[in-house]
């Protein structure tokens, strides 16, 4: 069973399983064990957890779903967009599939569930 700890220098961590007497004793002063932090952006208010303001949490889901495009940009689509032996083997049909592709994963930003609620396009067949 997971324990979440907190010291007011240190901040937090947490546990995977049940730490040892052993374990408790070398933690520094002052830690005490707390509920399981919900998520890496909550912070802890001296008794319970406190959730980010929603600016922040709007600005981490941007730049978590602005990485994940950017991450499908580089393995999936420049691989084959931008290796000219690869386009040009491509019918003009095919190609234009993965330029709307890319140009749809561009675009996710425009989307108006964005950031929280972004719909992934589907890449085309690879050839």
């Amino acid at each position: 069973m997971e324990h979440g700890f907190y010291h007011p220098v240190n901040g937090y961590w947490q546990t995977i399983s049940t730490p040892t007497d052993e374990h408790l004793a070398a933690y520094p002063e002052g830690t005490i064990e707390v509920p399981i932090r919900p998520s890496p952006l909550h912070t802890w208010g001296g008794s319970e957890w406190v959730a980010p303001a929603q600016e922040v949490a709007d600005a981490e889901a941007s730049r978590v779903a602005r990485a994940t495009r950017n991450t499908i940009l580089a393995n999936t689509v420049d691989p084959i967009v931008s290796n000219p032996l690869r386009w040009a083997d491509m019918t003009a049909e095919k190609q234009a599939e993965w330029a709307a592709y890319r140009r749809a994963l561009l675009d996710i930003s425009q989307q108006s569930g964005f950031p929280h609620d972004v719909v992934w396009p589907v890449a085309p067949e690879r050839v």
